[in-house]
């Protein structure tokens, strides 16, 4: 089983990206010690105002897969919702490196 990884784009409506990632940042315990969540960080973009990105790496498909049905993960995504105009990313197969 190879491990899965995402690069996401959240857009936040003008103005929110400080309200999204706050609300995001402090939902974030959700993930503490959910099974095969490696890492899952939060950027802003220097380049865009209203971006944010999210790196994650997961053991496999499947915990990612698994913790998208998490009550608490589901509840952080009804939460934030209302503040995000646009979603965007891309899978990535991770192939070696630090961390991997």
């Amino acid at each position: 089983m190879s491990k899965y990884a995402m690069f996401g784009k959240l857009t936040a409506h003008p103005g929110k990206r400080e309200e999204l990632a706050k609300m995001m940042l402090e939902s974030s315990e959700t993930l503490k010690g959910m099974e095969g969540c490696i890492y899952y960080i939060l950027h802003e973009a220097e380049e865009n105002p209203d971006d944010l990105w999210i790196t994650e790496l997961w053991e496999s498909q499947e915990a990612h897969a698994a913790s998208l049905k998490n009550d608490k993960v589901l509840a952080v995504i009804s939460r934030c919702r209302p503040l995000i105009a646009g979603i965007d990313g891309i899978k990535v197969r991770p192939i070696g490196g630090k961390g991997y």
